[in-house]
C-alpha cells in the first residue's frame, strides 16, 4: 500500500472504532466496545505506518537529489 492509503485507511479505521466503541459502550456491550477499541487502534497503527513510508520516501527523494546535483 501506498503510504496515502494507509493514511486513508487508518482515518476510516479510527473513525469507525471511535464509533462503535461508543455504540458499545451506550448499550452496554463489552465484546463491542472492546472491537471497537481495537479498530481504533488498527487506525492509529496504519496512519503511523503511512507516515513512516512518506519519511523514508523523502529522505531517498532528499539522497538522490544531492547526489545528482554532486554529479
Amino acid at each position: 500500500m501506498s503510504s496515502t492509503t494507509d493514511k486513508i485507511k487508518g482515518v476510516g479505521n479510527e473513525a469507525a472504532g471511535h464509533l462503535k466503541r461508543d455504540v458499545g459502550k451506550a448499550i452496554g456491550s463489552e465484546k463491542l466496545t472492546v472491537e471497537g477499541t481495537a479498530q481504533e487502534l488498527k487506525g492509529h497503527a496504519q496512519k503511523a505506518m503511512g507516515e513512516a513510508k512518506s519519511a523514508v520516501k523523502d529522505a531517498a527523494n532528499k539522497a538522490a537529489h544531492r547526489i545528482n546535483r554532486d554529479l
